[in-house]
């Protein structure tokens, strides 16, 4: 049986015979039965550091791909809130790999961490937004002149706010940013003591849903929201051909998810506690596919206009080369 009618036979039964866990453990097996795996028995150790926003990552581990790609290895998951944290974990040697979007990398490279872009999925400008409560009057960029905006510091999110207030006609200095994780943003913004939120998905599904908070803005025209999977330069040197592999089983993961929507928004909601209508909100606003692959010159050529960016608003102490970072199998 060829892994397309695999993938069909699994939607199929998902789709007739109910919901529930059964129907999730029947399709989590069947994946198990038809990928295909280059093990790889030299590498010792792997500890990935990831957010709920990292999909192929949490169908990975809930897949156990790394463990039967990597035998011999210890595989460690370690939970962040946001891409800085990961990146900072990744700088002091706590985790191998990580995946964030655009704006961490830039921080982290700025501040002469050691990293590699291993990897990156396509844009999603659509699943980033900043959001304004369900009575506020705001409907324009141009009015968040003067007000108080909740954002993660070196987010994806900072870069969407910086690339709106352009936008707006105004400058940085025009508005009032509150450095908030999402969890503290998400409690600011309910309470009132701030005027809009810049922020991502599935925090953004979340509040949308869950709190009828109004889209400003989404990312689409400002942000394209890329995700990146990078690595320390030590776990490469020592291991380039996992490097490889780990992308590879990134993309088993991806082809699973875009085959059984469903059951992914299951696994999600389980492993997050995101009610089921918000992962299934979230992941239908990725890109279909969403597989990773090498960095291209369109992706290097965005990542270095953010990087520019923040220099010249000094966001980041210098200007700094996005391709020094870029891994090249080499």
């Amino acid at each position: 049986m060829t892994q397309q009618q695999n993938n069909t036979q699994t939607t199929s039964w998902l789709n007739t015979s109910g919901h529930g866990m059964t129907a999730m453990l029947f399709a989590c097996a069947m994946l198990g039965t038809t990928a295909v795996w280059a093990v790889d028995p030299s590498v010792k150790e792997l500890r990935i550091g990831f957010q709920k926003s990292s999909i192929n990552f949490a169908i990975a581990k809930q897949q156990k791909l790394y463990e039967k790609e990597f035998p011999n290895a210890k595989i460690s998951w370690n939970e962040f809130p946001a891409g800085p944290q990961i990146l900072e974990a990744l700088a002091v040697g706590s985790i191998d790999v990580g995946v964030t979007g655009d704006t961490p990398p830039v921080y982290a490279q700025a501040a002469n961490k050691p990293l590699y872009y291993i990897a990156y999925e396509a844009a999603k400008p659509l699943a980033s937004a900043i959001l304004v409560p369900k009575d506020s009057q705001l409907t324009q960029l141009k009015a968040l002149k003067g007000k108080r905006i909740a954002v993660q510091k070196g987010s994806s999110a900072h870069y969407l706010l910086v690339q709106a207030v352009r936008k707006a006609g105004l400058q940085w200095s025009d508005i009032q940013p509150v450095w908030l994780s999402p969890a503290d943003a998400r409690a600011a913004f309910q309470k009132g003591a701030v005027d809009a939120w810049a922020i991502w998905d599935p925090y953004f599904a979340s509040a949308q849903l869950e709190d009828q908070a109004k889209v400003l803005t989404s990312g689409q025209g400002l942000s394209p929201n890329y995700t990146f999977y990078l690595a320390s330069p030590d776990f490469v040197k020592k291991n380039p051909k996992a490097v490889t592999s780990i992308i590879q089983q990134i993309n088993v993961a991806d082809q699973w998810v875009q085959a059984n929507r469903t059951a992914t928004a299951q696994i999600i909601g389980q492993s997050t506690g995101l009610k089921p209508q918000v992962s299934q909100a979230f992941i239908e606003r990725r890109p279909k596919p969403s597989r990773a692959a090498p960095l291209t010159a369109k992706v290097i050529a965005d990542q270095q206009q953010l990087a520019n960016r923040f220099a010249e608003l000094k966001i980041i102490p210098k200007p700094i080369n996005i391709k020094l970072a870029v891994w090249t199998g080499k």
